[in-house]
């Protein structure tokens, strides 16, 4: 499969652009695989830490699953399981 060029000045706004609306910095690109929940070969896998810890804020650990990354059998049960905050 032949990935899309990338292009690292487009690739750096849209991270700015995630980073200014969201508690995260994104440190930087891994080799592909890395992130072994993703399965396909044209995917970006970046590492980033959170800006705010929920965990410390609520003295537990805390869990975070994104809806992007849910697949098959649980992106149509986790949503059904949400409990309202």
């Amino acid at each position: 499969m032949n990935a899309p060029v990338l292009h690292r000045p487009i690739l750096r706004h849209h991270v700015s652009t995630i980073e200014a609306a969201h508690p995260i910095k994104v440190l930087g690109l891994l080799p592909r695989g890395s992130a072994a929940h993703v399965f396909e070969d044209d995917a970006l896998d970046f590492l980033a830490e959170k800006q705010v810890d929920l965990g410390n804020l609520l003295g537990r650990p805390v869990g975070i699953v994104l809806v992007s990354g849910l697949k098959g059998r649980e992106a149509e049960e986790f949503p059904r399981a949400l409990e309202a905050l």
